[in-house]
């Protein structure tokens, strides 16, 4: 039986990098913590080379066209699929569900808690099973890593959110962009790194996107972010290598939590899922040495963790 969710416009939407809440609560600085609330790669791209007038000029439409050309090679996307530069994933999550006429969509928990709120802001209902005329996947799901086959993307409407897949290319459902009906979103913020620089794409039905295109105007995405985006993207060495690093340093984390009596539930490279015994004392106990870390309110045993930086294991070792 399906279970369908009304809005609640006072739901609180919880999210990890709330650190200035952690700072109120624990006290220090923010140049003390370690955050590991997010799944943002604490290695980001190297930036270089902004200029003056990267900043003082308008987005140029040459450098927006060379953006999406490099996305169109890094992801493989097929040439009847369009694609769409946005400012963050997060901007285009708010959008899509405008696309089509409120009705029912099917959002399978627990995942990324966005996706459900932006289809309630649009006047949708959010079921956790069942046909529907949309679909939501996020693939690999955040916070468990599940991924999804391709005959999951079965709806007229069906989103797939891919922010974390870059660290397994392989899975990627981007095949399925130029189906009518589909969209798949990018994150620049997470691989990456670079959250704050606030790029995301939308890959799929030339349609849809074209929409999306003439809702969000002619200068969306900024002159630092088109540049930095590009130069990131063409670099595929540095991709490989930090895939690499970031499965070793997964494992690294699973072996210690572990090894303090957690037990590894999902995740992927940039974040990983345990099972504790009381993720709000264990949550209470790496705060007190200024480490921060994500617990949901629908689980009293789950604790997700993102990545230390090379500089910050002592401190979690010595936090555990």
């Amino acid at each position: 039986m399906s279970i369908e969710t009304a809005p609640n416009p006072s739901a609180k939407r919880d999210h990890g990098g709330n650190l200035s809440a952690a700072i109120k609560t624990y006290g220090g600085q923010r140049d003390t913590w370690i955050d590991l609330s997010t799944g943002i790669n604490p290695a980001p791209y190297p930036v270089q080379g902004i200029s003056h007038s990267d900043w003082s000029a308008l987005p140029d439409r040459t450098e927006q066209e060379a953006l999406l050309q490099a996305a169109r090679i890094f992801w493989n996307v097929p040439d009847e699929a369009a694609i769409l530069a946005a400012p963050g994933a997060s901007a285009l999550i708010a959008a899509i569900p405008a696309l089509a006429e409120p009705a029912q969509v099917e959002i399978t928990p627990p995942t990324y808690n966005e996706h459900a709120a932006a289809f309630r802001a649009r006047g949708w209902h959010v079921k956790e099973t069942g046909l529907c005329p949309a679909r939501v996947l996020v693939h690999p799901n955040n916070p468990d890593g599940r991924l999804w086959a391709p005959q999951d993307a079965s709806a007229p409407l069906t989103v797939i959110d891919e922010s974390f897949c870059d660290v397994c290319p392989e899975h990627s459902l981007i095949a399925q962009s130029a189906i009518k009906g589909r969209v798949i979103l990018k994150s620049f913020g997470k691989f990456w790194g670079l959250a704050g620089l606030r790029l995301g794409f939308a890959i799929g039905d030339s349609d849809l996107i074209m929409r999306l295109a003439e809702w969000q105007g002619p200068w969306a995405v900024s002159g630092p972010a088109l540049r930095i985006g590009e130069r990131a993207l063409r670099d595929l060495a540095w991709a490989e290598t930090t895939r690499v690093r970031l499965a070793q340093d997964a494992q690294r984390l699973d072996q210690l939590i572990c090894s303090k009596g957690g037990a590894l539930v999902g995740g992927t490279d940039l974040f990983r899922l345990y099972e504790v015994d009381d993720s709000t004392y264990w949550q209470d106990r790496l705060a007190q040495a200024h480490i921060w870390s994500r617990v949901f309110p629908y689980s009293k045993t789950y604790l997700r963790l993102g990545l230390p930086a090379q500089n910050d294991w002592s401190r979690l070792e010595a936090a555990l």
